[in-house]
């Protein structure tokens, strides 16, 4: 062998060592690091099952507040109790954002009945939300069933003069159920639309829910462009109520549906939206924030929608300070005003975000219950969507398993850029639909372990994210 070639030859063995030494310091680097944080997620998770705040927080916001429905004195009396609790905690800085809200009134408790065989049936109905009143002593009129926007609009004016009853279930072979509902809400959001262009005289809307029971479901709806004369009264039955109207009018299609409502939208009133933070110790310009809404619906106590998030984002700062976590970025808590009727706080914090030009690097919505931890959805660049995939052997064995591409929730995502990682919180969803938008979203309905461990959760992907997230420079896919 030349002299040369054996020179070359133990270069080569030399720089393969080299690069073989210099991976296995970086594993070994990694391991390391991986250890710290599954040690800090630890503390994380046991700082939430020993010394938690949140039940009790949420026990408090239910109890002595109760529902808190936009423009209402629950919602403003909401916005004093959040500002308070963030300033205990002792959250450096904690301010309201003014924002002008929609106020809805439901008025009067809402009647509807009918009679076939003699028989006289009361059916469980409420207003749904931005609905016009019916006339001072009710309706009466035929009704004719459809099972989708389509079939509606197939109709043309063969619906004039009747209440049309959309009956479209949700389809229970959805394992997520809240795919389930978003292939069914569409008729509740926008059968008045398109009903009252063909002279409808109601609407009544199967109720959102896969289970069977006698609690309507109330929720937002929209009359688009239009015209005030031809708006028409809309209101949610029960899921038991529809399956019994619709085999009546089997045999009956002639019968005669009666009901009553004195629902009305007063002008627009002052709210507010509140926030903490902890200052970033070492790039207090990035924000990442977390959060839900602090307003709910007025039939229940508005337990699960959605105080359960707000209880769990505010614990995510708590545990960050009971475990002398400092954050490297900023950590902002908000607590977002009108997210169930108009989404005017997520659109005011986005504002002012984009005015002050503020830099959100990240953000995690809790918007989904209090039910057990599944995990996480990820709207983000493939970069950091990969990133937050990486995490997965560190959050599994809390039962963290779901990191999927998916939405974030409606109060974060007008805060979406190329370079922004949002984050949904994925309780299971089994449950959460018997309580949605319903007078038995009370506390009684929230386990408080359940409610702990999802706290634990949100705050354990926010120390990864806000440890492992960069945004100086774009982030290319």
């Amino acid at each position: 062998m030349k002299k040369s070639t054996l020179i070359l030859l133990l270069s080569v063995l030399m720089i393969s060592c080299s690069q073989k030494q210099e991976k296995l310091v970086n594993t070994k680097l990694l391991t390391i690091e991986e250890k710290i944080d599954s040690t800090n997620l630890k503390k994380l998770f046991n700082s939430a099952l020993t010394e938690g705040k949140s039940y009790e927080w949420l026990r408090d916001l239910t109890q002595n507040i109760g529902s808190r429905l936009s423009g209402s004195s629950g919602a403003a009396k909401s916005v004093i109790w959040g500002e308070k609790l963030m300033k205990e905690i002792g959250l450096d800085s904690v301010w309201l954002q003014p924002v002008m809200v929609p106020h809805w009134v439901r008025g009067e408790k809402e009647i509807a009945n009918y009679t076939t065989k003699s028989t006289k049936k009361n059916v469980p109905i409420c207003a749904l939300g931005f609905s016009v009143a019916t006339p001072k002593n009710g309706i009466t009129a035929e009704v004719i069933e459809v099972k989708s926007i389509e079939e509606a609009k197939a109709l043309g004016s063969k619906m004039k003069g009747k209440i049309v009853f959309f009956n479209r279930p949700f389809d229970d072979t959805l394992i997520n159920t809240f795919r389930a509902y978003g292939g069914c809400v569409d008729q509740r959001v926008n059968g008045a639309k398109v009903c009252g262009e063909f002279g409808a005289k109601a609407v009544i809307v199967r109720s959102m829910t896969n289970s069977i029971d006698d609690y309507p479901h109330t929720g937002t709806m929209s009359y688009g462009d239009l015209p005030k004369e031809k708006q028409i009264p809309t209101a949610a039955i029960s899921s038991r109520a529809a399956n019994i109207l619709s085999v009546d009018l089997k045999q009956n299609p002639e019968l005669k549906f009666y009901f009553k409502q004195s629902c009305e939208t007063l002008p627009d009133a002052p709210s507010f939206n509140v926030v903490g933070e902890i200052k970033g110790s070492e790039n207090p310009e990035n924000i990442v924030v977390v959060g839900g809404h602090l307003d709910s619906w007025d039939l229940g106590e508005g337990a699960h929608d959605d105080g359960t998030g707000i209880v769990q984002s505010l614990e995510v700062a708590y545990l960050f300070k009971k475990n002398n976590i400092k954050p490297k970025n900023t950590l902002r808590v908000t607590f977002f005003m009108n997210e169930e009727n108009g989404t005017r706080g997520a659109k005011k914090y986005a504002e002012l975000a984009k005015l002050n030009k503020e830099n959100h690097i990240g953000g995690l919505e809790s918007d989904a219950g209090g039910h057990t931890p599944r995990g996480f959805s990820i709207d983000a660049n493939t970069v950091n969507t990969k990133l937050l995939q990486s995490w997965k052997k560190l959050l599994s064995p809390y039962g963290l398993h779901d990191l999927d591409k998916g939405g974030s929730g409606a109060d974060i995502s007008p805060l979406k850029g190329e370079n922004v990682t949002l984050v949904g919180y994925r309780p299971d969803s089994q449950r959460y639909f018997d309580y949605h938008h319903t007078s038995t979203d009370t506390f009684d309905k929230v386990n408080k372990r359940e409610l702990e461990l999802g706290s634990a959760s949100m705050a354990s992907i926010i120390y990864l994210m806000d440890k492992y997230l960069y945004s100086n420079e774009p982030v290319k896919p």
